[in-house]
């Protein structure tokens, strides 16, 4: 059921996401191809503002600070299995791996890879304090429009 909560939560954390994986482009290798990553982020971010933080607004302030801060979280986490999912297919393609197990394990050496970048310190307090200004936003947006 969609409500004004869901929307402020899917609207803020796409913003979020998107900014977050701008911040990290600067701390990847040079001459890398980005493509549509930015947009990519910020379409976790709507899913996860709209099914996980819009879900449980209207709850007391501190569980919204919780909730907000798992967001972040949440986002970051299925981004970077998306991406590094993305680059084992790739890889597996250029016949760069010996089987299924070998790609498996490859992609969770990418998500170590790609988790790194996360914990930069503009990334890592953009997420944080975003997650729970985020969170402060949609609890005004539930309790206005209850």
């Amino acid at each position: 059921m969609p409500t004004a909560a869901k929307l402020v939560a899917a609207l803020w954390f796409a913003i979020l996401a998107w900014f977050a994986a701008e911040l990290v482009k600067p701390h990847m290798e040079e001459g890398t191809q980005f493509g549509l990553m930015s947009y990519i982020a910020g379409g976790f971010g709507f899913l996860t503002g709209w099914i996980f933080m819009g879900k449980r607004a209207g709850d007391t302030v501190a569980a919204a600070m919780a909730y907000g801060f798992s967001s972040s979280v949440i986002l970051s986490f299925w981004s970077v299995f998306y991406f590094a999912f993305e680059t084992m297919i790739h890889r597996s393609l250029d016949l760069r791996y010996k089987g299924p197990t070998e790609a498996l394990m490859g992609m969770v050496d990418l998500m170590g890879e790609y988790g790194i970048y996360l914990l930069k310190p503009d990334v890592l307090v953009t997420l944080v304090v975003g997650g729970l200004f985020g969170a402060w936003i949609v609890e005004k947006a539930a309790g206005k429009w209850a």
